[in-house]
């Protein structure tokens, strides 16, 4: 079992011609699609053949229903507190699979607090996996310090996505540094940009993505699996999921299969 602290949303998708044309229409491939990078994760956990429970504040509205029956339909377990508030959404710009930009409404994301864990949603866990928006702002980071001291006392490992140069940057990289160097993560994700902000901290249990040239991990460079790009959303959380249920080589497949489509679900 895999356990993931973070996200649900809607992701909204946009493949357009770049850049887009000032002041009139644009044309587009768009898909909508459930999101979040906790989200993203997970679903790509089940579809790898491991099994996958997602943490979250979930929202009371229409689309909170659509994100809860079809993360159930993709296997994915979720569990979490339901709070008032609306469903975040994520516009993803996307030019032709090799580069995006994401306009990002979190909701009620980062409604998640401490005193709404469960101890038992993670007592089978092996990983307990958390993308740094989780430790972002508060409440949702005190229960992701809490759902990582939880992991802790039951032997199960941690991974941290690092997400967002804008997050590091936000929390402050010397911060963030002593927040890592802290929590002490069996793994570490994130692209170049990323890698560099947190510096030398835990640096050989940084896995760097390198895009279309592949991953670098524990001194070796791995290269990408072939495929033909369509869009880049959700790659980088596929091969999260990829590595933690079977190491490198199945993350890089996975990156490839979420390159290879609309969208960053399976």
């Amino acid at each position: 079992m895999i356990c993931v602290l973070g996200d649900a949303h809607l992701d909204v998708v946009a493949r357009v011609a770049w850049p887009p044309t000032q002041e009139t229409d644009t044309a587009a491939a768009t898909s909508l699609t459930v999101g979040g990078q906790g989200a993203n994760v997970a679903a790509w956990v089940s579809a790898l053949g491991g099994r996958s429970r997602l943490i979250a504040a979930r929202a009371d509205d229409l689309a909170a229903r659509l994100v809860a029956d079809e993360l159930a339909r993709l296997g994915v377990e979720l569990v979490g507190p339901v709070v008032p508030g609306r469903t975040g959404i994520v516009i993803s710009l996307s030019d032709g699979g090799q580069s995006r930009s994401m306009l990002t409404d979190r909701g009620v994301g980062t409604q998640l607090a401490a005193a709404g864990l469960a101890g038992e949603w993670l007592d089978d866990c092996e990983w307990l996996h958390i993308p740094a928006y989780s430790f972002a702002c508060e409440p949702v980071r005190s229960a992701a310090l809490t759902g990582v001291a939880m992991a802790a006392a039951r032997s199960a490992r941690l991974s941290v996505d690092l997400s967002s140069t804008a997050l590091i940057e936000a929390y402050g990289p010397a911060s963030f540094r002593e927040l890592l160097a802290t929590l002490r993560p069996d793994v570490m994700f994130g692209n170049q940009a990323e890698a560099a902000l947190i510096g030398d901290v835990l640096s050989d249990r940084v896995v760097v993505k390198l895009g279309a040239d592949g991953v670098r991990a524990g001194g070796r460079h791995y290269p990408a699996v072939p495929t033909v790009p369509v869009d880049s959303t959700g790659a980088g959380d596929a091969f999260a999921a990829g590595y933690l249920v079977g190491g490198v080589e199945l993350g890089l497949q996975a990156a490839a299969r979420a390159m290879a489509k609309m969208g960053a679900m399976p």
